[in-house]
């Protein structure tokens, strides 16, 4: 793929402004947070970091993804959540105050995590021998689109809190039609393999989906975690940032390949559907354990 206006200036510009909308909503007290709840803490990021890029390889596999379709899904493994999984985990009355803890730790983490996570990959799927366009120096590059926005987000939200208030809703829905528009770039980009892979690549992604929100809700409930805080690493972990996997994937400076954009295209789409499908199980679920008499145990 030749280098392009769209890709080289419309996704960092559009990526950057999402991220500057999740700083719009942090605060430090979000990253000293983890000292109040650190076991919950510590297992949604085990869960993320450690157990999913793992499942991940293993989806991979079972479908017999071609090499940049399977990175591809690996690059949403290495993603971290970000602001829609703080609204579904409200929608679901899950731990929101843990889900924006974990966001902002993930989105940190992401600049050391996603480079390893998508060299191992390129080794894996591709073997050795074969280039790696993701080099650790481009760790400066994910920061300055993730990391960057995110912090001028924080900051104008501690020194300007009453116009942050007024931004929030109107950035809100800006960041929607951004992610909408890099989905539909990311289709377009590689409209001739769409037909080819869909139906291999929609089954991945749902599987993947399932399993991530699964795991999220399952691990956390079996280490003895509360309901609410389930609910909150299951949305944290099933809803990934598909906007900065498919950024990545695109970029010229990056891997610039957009058949790498699919799996995150795709999924980006899915998650909406099983998460309100989890949430409303959750949500359900909740209410009735609210309602249910206490045991003698």
């Amino acid at each position: 793929m030749t280098a392009d206006p769209i890709t080289t200036v419309f996704l960092p510009v559009a990526l950057g402004f999402i991220m500057f909308g999740l700083g719009l909503s942090l605060r430090i007290a979000d990253f000293t947070r983890v000292l109040v709840m650190p076991r919950a803490v510590i297992v949604g990021l085990a869960c993320q970091v450690l157990l999913l890029p793992a499942i991940c390889v293993l989806i991979a596999h079972a479908f017999a993804l071609e090499p940049a379709l399977a990175v591809g899904l690996m690059l949403l493994a290495a993603s971290p959540g970000g602001a829609t999984a703080n609204l579904y985990s409200h929608l679901a009355n899950g731990d929101v105050a843990l889900n924006i803890t974990l966001t902002a730790i993930n989105s940190v983490l992401a600049i050391i995590t996603l480079p390893i996570i998508v060299n191992l990959s390129m080794l894996h799927f591709f073997g050795e021998g074969k280039a790696i366009p993701l080099q650790f120096a481009k760790v400066v590059q994910v920061f300055v689109i993730v990391l960057g926005p995110v912090a001028l987000g924080m900051l104008l939200n501690a020194k300007a809190p009453a116009l942050t208030q007024k931004l929030a809703k109107p950035v809100k829905w800006l960041s929607i039609l951004f992610l909408v528009a890099i989905v539909a770039l990311a289709v377009n980009k590689d409209s001739g393999n769409i037909t080819k892979f869909a139906q291999i690549v929609g089954a991945a992604c749902l599987a993947f989906n399932l399993v991530s929100l699964a795991v999220g809700y399952v691990v956390p409930r079996l280490l003895g975690l509360g309901e609410r805080q389930a609910i909150a690493i299951g949305m944290e972990i099933g809803i990934h940032n598909g906007t900065l996997a498919i950024a990545v994937a695109l970029s010229p400076l990056m891997l610039n390949n957009p058949t790498m954009a699919i799996p995150p295209a795709v999924y980006s789409i899915i998650m909406f559907f099983t998460a309100a499908a989890f949430g409303w199980w959750a949500n359900r679920r909740l209410r009735g354990s609210a309602g249910a008499p206490a045991s003698g145990s």
